[in-house]
């Protein structure tokens, strides 16, 4: 499993990426961590709004910051 955090590094892009972990590592999934940071890759993706989460390429968030509960089931 992929999972791409899409973000130019500002405190939700790292909130939504510590949540992102927690909820791989407490799942026991074995994911591949992507930082996206150029703005021609986030905007290439579709993305309108900061900072944002995709799994295997599919977006699943964008704009807002997930919590751990809500990656999990979505990682589910």
């Amino acid at each position: 499993m992929k999972i791409q955090i899409y973000g130019t590094g500002c405190a939700n892009c790292q909130m939504l990426e510590k949540n992102a972990r927690e909820a791989v590592k407490e799942l026991g999934i074995d994911a591949e961590f992507e930082k996206i940071k150029e703005m021609d890759q986030i905007l290439e993706a579709g993305l309108t709004a900061l900072p944002g989460l995709a799994v295997d390429g599919e977006l699943k968030i964008m704009g807002r910051v997930a919590s751990k509960e809500e990656i999990m089931k979505i990682l589910s």
